[in-house]
């Protein structure tokens, strides 16, 4: 049966790429009938993206699980204390 890696967003793209790379190298040993969910936003918060590209996941370019986090968003959204939350309860 079909699985689709679900990803839509806020860094399930740049872990789910790990998951489809062991299907790959670890599993199945072939593209055919895989997929992987893209959804292309809030990339810009982490210190090593995902890269799409022709439709395809590109390996990442540094190790780990690509899920860490400018110090800056970290910063800006961490809940209760930042910046993001102050100013929502301002209003």
């Amino acid at each position: 049966m079909p699985v689709c890696p679900h990803a839509g967003g806020v860094g399930l793209c740049e872990l789910v790429q790990h998951l489809s790379i062991f299907d790959y190298v670890a599993v199945s040993g072939s593209l055919d009938g895989r997929v992987t969910e893209y959804v292309d936003h809030l990339h810009e918060h982490f210190a090593d993206p995902c890269v799409v590209r022709n439709g395809a996941y590109v390996l990442p370019a540094r190790p780990g699980y690509s899920a860490e986090r400018h110090a800056a968003t970290l910063a800006e959204y961490s809940f209760p204390g930042g910046g993001y939350w102050a100013r929502a309860t301002e209003s």
